[in-house]
């Protein structure tokens, strides 16, 4: 990669001076609507400092290829200087040669606590860490504690949790919040301030759900990533929060009936939203071909029965809405870890009775609706007309009852064989229901029908 070495004009200097007293915030999301020529510019202009704050934010869009576009030896300054949490993050993005050159010109701890980081999977507790944190003795006191806060507080991600350590073993004994802190006296030992109960951890494995989950749980600033005793890093709310909307992003993709997108939606090129789509689109409507198969089965029922085909719409419709509400419900609850695997049964039981009551709301409204059409002459359905509208309504509620249960059970399906819940998308759940919901209208016709029409 060659260095990236601007020439300046005015206008971008002036431009780089507003970035520089903005809000860090705002600044990124001007950012992220310029070129990337012109944002690699606009950095190369700002103070130092006020460079280490925008990378420091993880709402910068293509901050790895930011990077990799700067000098070296700046870029080698700017991880240097960054929490080690999100320059792991921009490090895990870059591609070889550029990792291996950026981390071989840090210094050697830095170099050491990055690759242990990058070394986690992917979305685990441990890949996410910062290793800033504000660690004591538990034979400090309070006063002395305070005084190693002030001095280290620039160089730590959050000095709001402040973690007590054997001074021989170096385990994690307790944690205490700085409120705690304050109120103390200076004489006090630190372990007189903190709470008299084992801290609050996770393991360097532990899923990111998970470890939102604990952190909402226990009403916590950060939480600790202990192994075997021993304080690794801390993982802080706002990295939760931010890998969260990550994963909330890729599943309402999913549930979205396609792949998750890897970049924002208008930066994403041409090609790569068609090969996102198009494979979920293809399997969609190769499934969808089954409700062609299924009509071609009773095409001599629809032959004597015309008017069956105008209630086909109707009745696929409502059993894909049905199965697709069922579906995000116990998808939300599955991973708000409101349900467990083992509770498929009591989500059947309840999806079972409310299948079957929803089904008979919609098949009154069906009965009521060609009730209304043929006495006030809107469409005559001919002389059948009662047992159509039966042959309606006793349909809408198997084919509800069916797409509640199906929808609802698919989840538990997919989560059981180790696949994300979210893969049950809407457009699939419906593609399923349609060609059942076809199944169950003629069967319901058959016997309805039989001797009338059929």
């Amino acid at each position: 990669m060659n260095e990236f070495a601007p020439v300046l004009d005015d206008e971008a200097i002036a431009v780089a001076r507003v970035l520089a007293n903005d809000h860090v915030a705002d600044v990124v999301e001007a950012l992220n609507h310029e070129p990337r020529e012109t944002a690699i510019e606009l950095l190369c202009a700002v103070p130092f400092e006020r460079l280490v704050e925008i990378f420091d934010q993880p709402q910068l869009e293509s901050a790895p290829e930011l990077v990799e576009a700067l000098p070296r030896a700046k870029a080698s300054k700017l991880l240097t200087a960054m929490s080690v949490d999100r320059a792991a993050d921009i490090l895990r993005e870059l591609d070889e040669p550029a990792r291996s050159e950026l981390l071989g010109a840090l210094a050697p701890p830095l170099r050491a606590t990055l690759l242990s980081i990058l070394g986690y999977p992917e979305g685990s507790a441990a890949s996410i860490m910062t290793t800033e944190f504000v660690s004591v003795p538990s034979d400090w006191t309070v006063g002395r504690t305070l005084d190693y806060i002030r001095k280290v507080e620039r160089t730590r991600e959050t000095v709001y949790a402040i973690y007590i350590v054997d001074p021989e073993t170096h385990l994690l004994v307790r944690s205490t919040g700085l409120r705690r802190l304050i109120t103390g006296e200076p004489d006090d030992p630190i372990l007189s301030v903190a709470p008299d109960r084992a801290p609050v951890t996770v393991t360097p494995l532990t899923d990111r759900e998970t470890l939102a989950q604990t952190i909402s749980k226990y009403d916590l600033l950060a939480v600790p990533v202990v192994d075997h005793g021993k304080i690794l890093g801390i993982v802080t709310i706002d990295d939760i929060i931010d890998t969260m909307v990550e994963e909330t992003t890729e599943d309402v993709h999913r549930f979205g009936g396609m792949e998750a997108l890897d970049e924002p939606y208008m930066k994403m090129g041409f090609l790569a939203m068609i090969q996102k789509r198009g494979g979920w689109l293809c399997a969609l409507f190769i499934s969808e071909m089954l409700t062609a198969n299924a009509m071609q089965s009773y095409e001599g029922e629809l032959e004597k029965a015309i008017v069956l085909t105008l209630f086909i719409p109707l009745i696929m419709s409502s059993g894909g809405n049905s199965g697709s509400q069922a579906t995000s419900l116990v998808i939300r609850a599955l991973a708000l870890r409101e349900i467990g695997l083992g509770d498929w049964w009591r989500v059947a039981l309840r999806e079972l009775p409310t299948g079957l009551l929803l089904g008979a709301i919609l098949g009154v409204v069906g009965v009521c609706r060609i009730t209304l059409w043929q006495y006030f002459g809107f469409y005559d359905y001919g002389p059948h007309w009662e047992r159509i509208a039966a042959t309606v309504g006793a349909a809408l509620v198997g084919i509800v009852t069916f797409g509640s249960l199906s929808g609802s059970m698919l989840p538990f399906a997919l989560k059981r064989i180790g696949f994300d819940p979210a893969s049950a998308s809407a457009p699939f759940v419906a593609t399923l229901v349609d060609v059942t919901g076809l199944v169950i209208y003629f069967s319901v016709a058959l016997v309805i029908l039989r001797g009338t029409l059929l």
